[in-house]
């Protein structure tokens, strides 16, 4: 099993480079623009607290003069002042007096409320007195009591309260705060924090904030994404030609274009091509002018064995020359069969495989058996591929009696699996049967090539052929191809 697919990933890692770079460029920014988002966050709210403390100070020192100022004035002008102020509106607290501190469910703290509550009691208690008898606290809006009947805010006339407690469309908590300045005379004082400290809630990021952070990621994907595309058009169109001379398509030399290493990269490879191709050219020559100076003197040879009196001696040269010229034919065969010179087609495996077992389902249709159909052509070349198949066909027939063809296509791979129903091959000998003039059976006639030459068509495509016993009995052998490996990006 190929590891890459056999391996379970606990993350799904995107294979194309396009996507491993936006996958990583978005990792990146996302880390960068959390961790500035979070210096950023924590700087604000550093100096808002800086600024509530200095607010929640000066609104202190306003309260601490308007205790002042209610304590010196004479008990009979003291409620004609407080109508004053209410007719008056304007004013920065609500102010009634009281004859005990009222009674309201107050807000759960909060680390800001907290804060507030803090440093208005200790402001307070500096200005007024530590003895003094006083409570800070903040009270929703709905269930703020403003008089000892508890009236409500919402029952007292707009003008009275509407500057001080009230925020609309919000409902911010309301400062409230009670002081005794007399026996039996409570100074009530409500108010709101000013802005833009009103909700005193912990605010996360603003929005404008995240829509930069949203909008600056989706720009440097685009950008990043378009030069990686731009950068990597090279890459892809080598990878292509590297696929053509892989299964021997011809081709014309790579384009130089591109970043300077991918120059550097396109120009050792059209040199190496070029090599390639002189050497497979050489080796033609030299092949060829081996068939042809062995064949000569191999010929003179059996003449002269021919003239020979002694039958002994006569029958174990003409025994040395057969298996010399044997050796030659094998040779050059295993050339001729493997350095096919075909261009690269569209192969339509199912009629493909109808022709190849047709001939064998004609005399005996349980010898050969088809199962299994190629969901597209597959580009490779035709002749080579049919001597593959039908090396493999021929070889399981031969070994086994029967053979069970069954064609599995996906959108990565080609698949084939030849089954026969013979003895099988050994374990320590299922590579060794590859190697030229191997044979397991003496009796069986042949050069011990097919699947030697099989095999090296299957790699010439790109693929690879291997075999293995099956349990039941029997030998598989199995030719894959790979899909993506054949067809352009």
């Amino acid at each position: 099993m190929n590891l890459r697919t056999g391996r379970r990933r606990l993350l799904p890692v995107p294979r194309s480079l396009l996507g491993r770079m936006l996958a990583l460029t978005l990792l990146a920014v996302l880390l960068a623009q959390g961790l500035s988002s979070l210096i950023w966050l924590s700087q604000l709210r550093a100096s808002q607290t800086e600024g509530l403390i200095t607010t929640a100070r000066s609104l202190a020192q306003s309260m601490a003069a308007s205790v002042g100022y209610f304590r010196s004035l004479p008990l009979g002008y003291r409620p004609l002042v407080l109508d004053q102020l209410r007719s008056m509106g304007g004013t920065r607290f609500f102010v009634s007096l009281n004859d005990r501190p009222l009674q309201m469910q107050i807000l759960p703290e909060t680390p800001r409320k907290r804060l507030v509550l803090g440093e208005v009691d200790q402001v307070l208690r500096q200005r007024l007195g530590s003895a003094v008898d006083l409570t800070v606290e903040f009270v929703s809006p709905e269930d703020l009591r403003i008089f000892n009947s508890g009236i409500a805010l919402d029952e007292l006339p707009r003008s009275w309260a509407h500057y001080a407690l009230s925020f609309e469309p919000l409902a911010p908590p309301v400062l409230v705060t009670q002081i005794q300045i007399a026996p039996g005379e409570w100074l009530y004082l409500a108010t709101l924090m000013p802005a833009p400290y009103v909700s005193l809630e912990d605010e996360g990021l603003p929005a404008q904030q995240l829509w930069f952070i949203v909008l600056t990621t989706v720009f440097l994907l685009l950008f990043i994404g378009l030069l990686v595309r731009w950068q990597s058009r090279p890459l892809k169109r080598l990878a292509k030609a590297a696929r053509d001379m892989a299964v021997g398509g011809e081709m014309r030399p790579l384009a130089e274009v591109g970043a300077s290493e991918v120059v550097e990269v396109s120009r050792a490879f059209n040199s190496m091509r070029e090599r390639i191709n002189r050497y497979l050219s050489e080796r033609g020559q030299l092949f060829s002018a081996i068939s042809h100076d062995l064949r000569t003197p191999i010929t003179r040879l059996r003449l002269r064995v021919e003239l020979l009196d002694d039958e002994a001696v006569q029958a174990k040269f003409s025994r040395d020359l057969d298996e010399l010229e044997l050796l030659v034919k094998g040779a050059l065969q295993c050339v001729k069969d493997t350095d096919i010179h075909e261009n690269i087609e569209a192969v339509d495996l199912n009629v493909l495989l109808e022709h190849i077992v047709e001939p064998y389902q004609a005399t005996d249709r349980d010898c050969v058996t088809l199962a299994g159909r190629a969901l597209r052509p597959y580009p490779g070349k035709p002749l080579a591929l049919k001597r593959c198949i039908g090396n493999l066909l021929d070889n399981a027939l031969k070994y086994g009696g029967r053979a069970h063809l069954r064609l599995e296509d996906s959108a990565e791979l080609l698949v084939l699996h030849v089954d026969d129903e013979g003895p099988g091959v050994p374990e320590q000998r299922l590579e060794q049967v590859f190697e030229p003039h191997v044979r397991l059976s003496g009796q069986q006639q042949g050069y011990g090539l097919g699947l030697g030459i099989a095999r090296n068509i299957a790699h010439a495509h790109g693929g690879e052929l291997s075999m293995r016993n099956l349990p039941e009995g029997g030998l598989r052998v199995t030719l894959t191809l790979p899909r993506q490996a054949s067809s352009d990006d």
